[in-house]
């Protein structure tokens, strides 16, 4: 396999007429020692945010020895890339009873999230054999928090409200060998406060129900970079999910987990797109939102960009909106992304922290999305864990109920 400096040697090299997708191994190596010395419990990697095997290897040659999965598929392809040896979380509340019994009874699969009576039938069921209850399970209760510190919300969809969690808790206390309560605040969370909001609210589920608790799980949310989201350093949202998880009513022995997705992997990989057309300050590129730009175009996602390959000028830069390659007018990617002001057909763009949701969302629509994937050795375009970022809050305070 070979090795390019960056993003300008391999448009030089291989002048392409697709977009090729770079791979930095190195930047999601340090994001995973980082987060598996710092975090002060487990680290699931969320896999649905990108499924890479490539990807998989590196993060569980760093020290990642969980895995958050959300379906049979990516049960089997962590099975598949990396063995026997990871544990395996379902962590999709909602699943198939089929779904159930083949991660529990082919992949060895002990560790399941629900917000419900219904699915925690439906996994009592699923894992029995001959009759007879399992007697290994180790439960989730999903519980619904606030997404008002994230970027992208998680609170509509799944989560067990408040007022019920107390009976669920008890009821899966009775079928559960390891009882556990976790959360989601919500993609791309700006605050520490974030997670004390969801701590809080497990403590006044759990004194409500009564029992025994034997893990916490924070979920993800932990925040990247990106223009305009500057989180404060991941350092003080350790602390404070730390200071907060030792004073539940807990078991003595409780563990704390969480689930990064994008933090691990945003870093991971950037894309090489060319301009095939300028229109005012509209520029037609060759992926978009049916590819790896799919964020940029229905959420209105800003990444960095800049220009590779071409004429190094002190043009200043100008706000630009991208067209994608389909014949979709929803092929749109409004900005402003920021480049030099004489951008023109033929020039490249390496728009960067690509690797959460970028190549996992693209898709076939149109006849696009094929292209070549390379690897690169330059730094990513921004970065959480080379220590070299100024601190972007304004007092040393932390904040915290408390």
């Amino acid at each position: 396999m070979s090795i390019h400096p960056d993003a300008t040697a391999v448009v030089r090299a291989i002048s392409p007429d697709e977009p090729v997708i770079l791979n930095r191994p190195h930047a999601a190596r340090r994001a995973a020692r980082f987060f598996v010395e710092k975090f002060p419990g487990k680290v699931l990697y969320a896999v649905k945010a990108n499924p890479s095997a490539d990807l998989l290897e590196i993060l569980h040659d760093a020290g990642v020895t969980h895995y958050d999965v959300a379906s049979i598929a990516e049960v089997r392809l962590v099975r598949e890339t990396l063995g026997n040896e990871p544990v395996l979380c379902f962590m999709h509340p909602v699943k198939t009873e089929r779904a159930i019994a083949e991660a529990y009874h082919q992949h060895g699969c002990r560790t399941f999230s629900l917000d419900s009576h219904e699915e925690l039938e439906k996994i009592v069921r699923a894992t029995s054999k001959d009759g007879e209850p399992a007697t290994d399970l180790r439960l989730c209760v999903r519980l619904r928090v606030s997404s008002e510190y994230s970027e992208l919300s998680l609170a509509a969809k799944f989560g067990v409200d408040l007022i019920d969690a107390p009976a669920l808790l008890q009821a899966v206390r009775q079928r559960a060998d390891w009882l556990g309560v976790c959360f989601h605040v919500g993609s791309q969370a700006m605050t520490p406060f974030a997670y004390v909001q969801g701590l809080e609210r497990v403590r006044a589920a759990i004194a409500e129900a009564s029992v025994v608790i034997d893990m916490i799980d924070v979920g993800g949310g932990f925040p990247s970079i990106y223009p305009g989201m500057e989180p404060p350093p991941l350092e003080d949202y350790f602390g404070v999910i730390h200071r907060h998880f030792y004073e539940l009513p807990i078991a003595y022995n409780a563990e704390l987990w969480c689930e990064p997705g994008r933090a691990l992997c945003a870093e991971y990989n950037s894309l090489v797109v060319r301009v095939e057309k300028r229109r005012g300050n509209e520029l037609f590129i060759n992926d978009g939102a049916y590819g790896a730009l799919f964020d940029a175009a229905h959420i209105g996602w800003r990444f960095p960009v800049r220009r590779v390959g071409g004429p190094e000028n002190d043009a200043e830069a100008e706000g630009f909106s991208f067209y994608g390659p389909t014949c979709d007018d929803a092929d749109f990617m409004e900005g402003p992304f920021q480049l030099p002001a004489d951008m023109r057909a033929g020039d490249y763009i390496e728009i960067g922290m690509l690797g959460a949701y970028g190549a996992a969302m693209k898709t076939g629509f149109n006849g696009f999305g094929d292209g070549p994937v390379e690897t690169v050795a330059d730094e990513p375009m921004a970065s959480l864990y080379r220590g070299d970022r100024d601190d972007p809050r304004i007092s040393d305070n932390v904040v915290s109920l408390r």
